[in-house]
């Protein structure tokens, strides 16, 4: 697969541009620990670590394939890479502590390691580490350039986090419309994708109409890649995942099949309404969810979802071996099984 050839130079040049981003900024002997956290987070350092544990770097491959679809050096476009996956790793730091979850990619979390206030401040200076970021773009690059780009990450932490804030805010409700999902998901999860694709085309200078298409595959991706998360989270393969699927009902998770079912007001809802589902019900509501149309309408809003992100990508009127990767990867992420 010509994604393959990409990501096998792309992912460990990713990953020397993290390092470098973390331990030129926290150096100093007082602050090993510091340093250790956001090493251990980031999967390189601890119990387990190594790729499991730094996870797939979907976002930063984003960044480098789309400004190597636009005919671009894409090692130039590695500041914009590290700083979307150190905001994505940012707001996963944060989203742990408010979850209260306990584990991520197999390990104990940060906030479970080092405490809560220690945790925060690690995610904080993560933060902080992906602006900083950006302004390593500045050699060979105009001052526009930096601008536009520190621009689309600070937007984006914004939708981050009214997409947080919606996620935490619908847990207290027992229903909520299904239109309501589009913008918690479309902050939490499409925000980031959209602005990796479009710092891409950003960095690659490429005509407006241009990088408002790659924004727009990214955008569609996000949201599709969402869709087939909640699906996972109900009918996935246990082996395949390597997580419970039982977690979504048993925590009420608001996921598209969830809500679809609930607007239905059949006897899902009538279940749900009643309160705190049980591990034990759980493969009996599942079968409840598909009979009452929810994973039909689950897998179809994924296709259609696909269908636009691919169309926009096709909108970018880009060629070559960069396109072809990004098709690929698009494949891989929404027909994926964990």
């Amino acid at each position: 697969m010509v994604f393959e050839k990409f990501a096998g130079v792309m992912l460990p040049a990713i990953e020397d541009q993290l390092r470098g981003v973390i331990l030129s900024s926290v150096s100093e002997e007082n602050c090993r620990e510091l340093a250790k956290m956001l090493c251990y987070h980031l999967g390189w350092e601890g119990d387990r670590a190594g790729p499991e544990a730094q996870g797939k770097r979907i976002r930063p491959l984003l960044v480098l394939l789309c400004s190597a679809a636009s005919g671009s050096d894409w090692q130039q476009a590695l500041p914009a890479a590290a700083a979307v996956e150190l905001m994505h790793n940012f707001s996963l730091i944060h989203d742990d502590i408010q979850d209260q979850s306990l584990e991520r990619r197999g390990r104990p979390t940060l906030w479970t390691k080092w405490g809560i206030a220690q945790a925060i401040n690690a995610g904080d200076l993560m933060f902080t580490l992906a602006n900083n970021s950006l302004f390593a773009l500045k050699g060979g690059k105009n001052e526009a350039v930096i601008i536009r780009a520190i621009e689309i990450l600070h937007q984006t932490s914004i939708s981050l986090t009214k997409g947080q804030f919606l996620d935490l805010a619908y847990e207290k409700e027992k229903t909520i419309p299904l239109e309501s999902y589009w913008p918690m998901i479309a902050g939490k999860t499409a925000a980031l994708l959209a602005a990796s694709c479009e710092l891409g085309g950003v960095v690659a200078g490429i005509e407006p109409e241009k990088k408002k298409a790659f924004r727009e595959f990214g955008y569609s991706l996000g949201l599709a890649f969402q869709v087939q998360d909640d699906w996972l989270g109900i009918w996935g393969d246990v082996s395949s995942t390597g997580k419970s699927n039982e977690s979504d009902l048993v925590t009420g998770k608001k996921s598209l099949p969830v809500l679809y079912a609930l607007n239905m007001h059949k006897a899902f809802s009538e279940r749900w309404i009643k309160g705190n589902i049980e591990p034990i019900e759980v493969v009996d509501l599942a079968r409840l969810l598909a009979f009452e149309g929810a994973e039909t309408y689950t897998r179809e809003t994924v296709d259609r979802l696909t269908r636009e992100a691919l169309q926009a990508l096709e909108r970018t009127d880009c060629n070559g071996e960069g396109m072809v990767a990004l098709r690929e990867l698009t494949s891989m992420l929404l027909t994926r099984v964990k």
